[in-house]
């Protein structure tokens, strides 16, 4: 391992950060791809495991949807009353916050953050929303867990209604999601989900038709699954550039690859995105478009920068990530960059620059042998010329 200084600003974001949260309570999220898929039975699982070693668990509000081994898992813990309170004409059952805050549990189980509390009823609710709610237990202290569907992440909220039709009108802020301690991910194949829902598993027997043909279709499973899937490996993927940067690690962590292609003004530009699509499919790999536009390519002529706004244009089309950095130096930024972001592969042109320039001056690919480690550098072939 490679490691030098940690930047002094990181570093004391983080012990900020690290103090902030020693006074709050955790929040652990069991997250999954939609209904169904046992996030409320591994929340109960995971409390009961926790029991048996003498934590205070309490049960603050549970929703076994009348799942037999849902409710056979509550078994033993203690749960708070349900707050009742008269919404419309009718009464509902809610979370009581002000008995769980008097209570104050060593961890507390409040399902399906995403809820909405009856506002206008009466008791009034002190929140609009079940996530403010879970706000106000982690001020106090209490550790919760809770869980919450892929489809009620704010920032995805329009994504899901592209794949199912279905807007969601029950969401939680991205920030709610991310400052979490724990996320614990429940995935179900759609074939055994299905099997789940028509053996009444998860909607009671009248409700599983309806939500065969409008919500779970297969395609939509394996779309929200895929959602799922990505959204808690992006959130894998933030913590370690975190710890990365907080202790100064320089190296390559080459725990997934990550493709940087970097283009410059020349008409290799385009070979070299094709060449990244199809190196990133075959790697099953992210990859990101790099295009370091320097001082002296800022004086170039207009078609040459719309050629390259057309090609990370084209980039993104193929699913790249296109990116535009600035700097003196295209090698140490493409190697600084490639640090940040934990790249394994950079795939750079065969240079096209005269013979006398690369022997008075660093090439790209120097540079990026001397700035990166851990890193294989491909170069994509191509004549040179003395241009």
């Amino acid at each position: 391992m490679s490691a030098v200084r940690p930047d002094p600003d990181a570093l004391l974001a983080r012990v900020q950060r690290d103090e902030a949260r020693a006074k709050r309570g955790k929040l652990t999220v069991f997250f999954g791809a939609t209904a169904g898929v046992g996030k409320t039975y591994a929340m109960l699982e995971a409390a009961q495991a926790q029991y048996r070693k003498g934590l205070d668990i309490v049960v603050g509000y549970v929703e076994p949807h009348g799942r037999a081994e849902t409710e056979a898992l509550l078994q033993g813990l203690e749960t708070l009353p349900y707050l009742w309170i008269d919404y419309r004409g009718r009464r509902v059952r809610e979370f009581d916050l002000d008995a769980a805050l008097t209570r104050k549990p060593g961890v507390l189980l409040v399902d399906e953050l995403a809820h909405s509390n009856p506002v206008g009823g009466e008791p009034e609710p002190r929140h609009a929303k079940r996530w403010q709610d879970v706000e106000e237990l982690l001020a106090a202290g209490i550790d919760v867990y809770t869980t919450v569907n892929v489809q009620h992440v704010e920032s995805l909220n329009d994504v899901v209604a592209g794949i199912t039709g279905v807007r969601m009108q029950e969401t939680v802020p991205d920030a709610v999601f991310e400052q979490a301690d724990e996320v614990v991910l429940i995935d179900t194949p759609p074939d055994e989900l299905l099997e789940r829902l028509r053996a009444g598993k998860v909607y009671v027997p009248e409700q599983v038709g309806q939500a065969v043909e409008n919500f779970f279709r297969k395609g939509n499973l394996i779309a929200l699954r895929e959602l799922a899937l990505r959204t808690t490996a992006e959130r894998v993927d933030r913590a370690m550039q975190e710890y990365r940067s907080g202790h100064g690690i320089r190296a390559t962590w080459a725990a997934g690859e990550r493709l940087l292609v970097a283009i410059g003004p020349d008409e290799q530009g385009e070979r070299l995105v094709r060449a990244g699509k199809r190196m990133a499919s075959a790697l099953h790999a992210d990859w990101i478009v790099v295009y370091v536009e320097t001082p002296d390519l800022l004086r170039l002529s207009e078609e040459k920068r719309d050629q390259r706004i057309a090609l990370l244009r084209l980039a993104e089309s193929l699913g790249a990530e296109a990116v535009t950095l600035g700097g003196s130096s295209v090698g140490e930024e493409l190697a600084n960059y490639s640090r940040e972001r934990n790249v394994t592969r950079i795939l750079i042109g065969r240079p096209r620059r005269p013979l006398w320039r690369r022997l008075f001056t660093p090439s790209t690919y120097g540079e990026l042998l001397k700035g990166t480690r851990g890193v294989d550098i491909q170069v994509v072939g191509g004549a040179d010329d003395s241009r």
